[in-house]
């Protein structure tokens, strides 16, 4: 039987009122498999420990089958939960680690039958009689999945189950889950940083950021409308560019975008979504390209939708099949710093009316622990103390624009190359990073 997993205004905290998860409110259907995606120390996992009762909220409702399950112990929500360190027990030959949370929950049963059954449909009989330490990194994952599958539970937690394993082994045993989990029907929330599993895993993604929920929907939908900038550049490969650019809507000419030293001139007549542009005139904003939304091709080779730019050669990726190539266009790139980082960048102080004593100091510290903006637009240009200019914070190569293409284009370092954008394929962000074109299913109320 499958369960249905839902969190309301759930929060835990630690010491000194540092925040992990911030009222993360989520609902995952019965026989649903639900993604946590984010950087390291975004707080997925303490998300997964407060759902199997091993980690108390602070503040919230865990809900199991629309039952409030705060109080339960994790023995009594009958959930498996398989580690990212396999955590066998090195004594136990492949049959005793499986059948042991069998003899536990029913001490007077044989659990050969269903140790035989499960191990079957892993495809691991041959490894019932080996130890731990007899078994390679990936046949001791299978084992570890076989002692959370033999149990029947309703619901499996898996916390970076693959993290410990080669690429190809990953690639194997991602197919493996799917299959399974699928097969069984069984309810899973899946916690990883790696972007790549949870598009091809998922029902659903949930990207998360310092605690805060950023977005939650299909793998397609994340990918194709990323609510803010973070989301955009977290999930795709190679990553998204991001450059700087101001809206230029003149009364008696033609609506465009500035780039630094080019524009994203806007074809008459303007959607819908490049209309509401015209509201952030003269204003900032982030423009977001896929490495698919340019294609390498002369201005009178451009498709309708599609506009004229051009780029110089950084550098060229040869990948087999496809070549990436980073160009440099003359703008000037927005970074996410805080991509890879446990914590986001605290907010710079805001200025307000001065709150003394106590209550001043813990709204201050509260303020700076929160989730923050998800884009810091700053010069990137920093120097280090001896005048060198250090790397770009995302450690990306040089360049602003990276555009994939076929191995067909003879590239090399200092060409330039006429480029076509495709502006179907065009993302802009407000200066706070929140997208703003295309535009969010609910436009804002100017009454509200």
């Amino acid at each position: 039987m499958s369960r249905a997993i839902s969190l309301r205004q759930v929060s835990k905290s630690y010491t000194r009122g540092v925040s992990v998860v911030e009222r993360l409110s989520l609902d995952v259907a019965p026989g649903e498999f639900l993604v946590l995606l984010g950087p390291s120390g975004c707080g997925k996992s303490t998300v997964l420990r407060m759902i199997a009762g091993l980690t108390d909220p602070t503040e919230g409702q865990i809900r199991l089958d629309g039952v409030y399950a705060n109080h339960l112990e994790p023995a009594d929500r009958d959930m498996a939960m398989i580690f990212q360190n396999f955590a066998l027990y090195p004594t136990m030959n492949g049959r005793e680690n499986i059948g042991f949370p069998l003899r536990i929950e029913s001490p007077g049963q044989d659990p050969r039958s269903r140790v035989d059954a499960t191990a079957k449909m892993l495809g691991i009989e041959d490894l019932l009689d080996r130890f731990p330490h007899q078994l390679s990194g990936g046949e001791r994952q299978r084992v570890a999945m076989g002692r959370a599958i033999a149990r029947h539970p309703s619901a499996f937690l898996m916390d970076e189950p693959l993290a410990n394993l080669d690429a190809k082994l990953r690639n194997r045993l991602r197919a493996e889950i799917a299959r399974l989990t699928r097969g069984l029907g069984v309810t899973t929330v899946y916690v990883t940083h790696d972007q790549a599993e949870a598009m091809s895993l998922g029902d659903r993604v949930a990207v998360l950021r310092g605690g805060v929920l950023q977005q939650v929907g299909t793998p397609r939908t994340v990918y194709a409308l990323p609510e803010n900038v973070f989301v955009a550049a977290f999930i795709g490969t190679p990553r998204i560019s991001l450059l700087r650019g101001i809206v230029l809507a003149p009364l008696d000419g033609a609506m465009s975008i500035g780039l630094g030293r080019q524009a994203l001139v806007l074809p008459e007549p303007l959607c819908l979504d490049h209309r509401l542009l015209r509201v952030h005139q003269g204003h900032e904003v982030i423009v977001g390209l896929r490495s698919e939304a340019v294609r390498i091709a002369k201005p009178a080779e451009a498709r309708p939708g599609e506009v004229a730019i051009s780029g110089l050669v950084e550098h060229v990726e040869f990948q087999g099949h496809e070549v990436l190539v980073h160009f440099n266009t003359g703008s000037q790139p927005a970074f996410v710093p805080d991509l890879e980082a446990p914590r986001p960048v605290p907010r710079p102080p805001r200025r307000r009316r001065p709150v003394g004593g106590v209550l001043g100091r813990l709204r201050d510290r509260a303020g700076a622990l929160r989730a923050g903006p998800v884009v810091v637009l700053e010069d990137p240009g920093d120097a280090g103390q001896d005048g060198t200019e250090l790397p770009p914070p995302d450690g990306r190569l040089p360049g602003d624009l990276i555009v994939r293409t076929t191995p067909d284009h003879e590239l090399h370092h200092g060409m330039q190359v006429p480029l076509l954008v495709d502006l179907a394929h065009l993302f802009v962000f407000d200066h706070e990073g929140v997208r703003i074109s295309p535009a969010p299913a609910r436009l804002p109320d100017l009454e509200d």
